[in-house]
């Protein structure tokens, strides 16, 4: 397993743990329990990694991708999607060109 694979199942199994957590006393738990919120944080975090990677500093998009993830991990746990289910999509496009994947999809 790569490092960042091992980082993600435990950051996962963290904020799992987090769900009916005080809200008073836990970042993941305020998030967990307003969705919306915490997907207009991913996307604000999306947009944040999107910057840092166009001023070509290495340090900052390591850090708000790392924001990024962290806040990815949160909607999903929000959503009941596991990293499994996500995995699973992953591995049914595995083998397949990206175009002929997208070309594929519904419109």
């Amino acid at each position: 397993m790569s490092r960042l694979a091992s980082v993600l199942e435990r950051l996962a199994a963290t904020i799992e743990a987090r769900k009916g957590a005080d809200a008073g006393a836990s970042y993941t738990a305020q998030l967990l329990s307003s969705p919306t919120r915490a997907a207009k944080k991913l996307g604000e975090e999306a947009v944040e990694t999107v910057i840092a990677a166009l001023q070509s500093d290495p340090d900052a998009l390591a850090a708000e991708s790392a924001d990024l993830l962290y806040h990815w991990l949160v909607v999903l746990a929000a959503s009941g999607v596991s990293l499994d289910d996500v995995a699973a999509k992953l591995e049914a496009r595995e083998g397949t060109s990206g175009l002929t994947e997208k070309a594929s999809r519904p419109t």
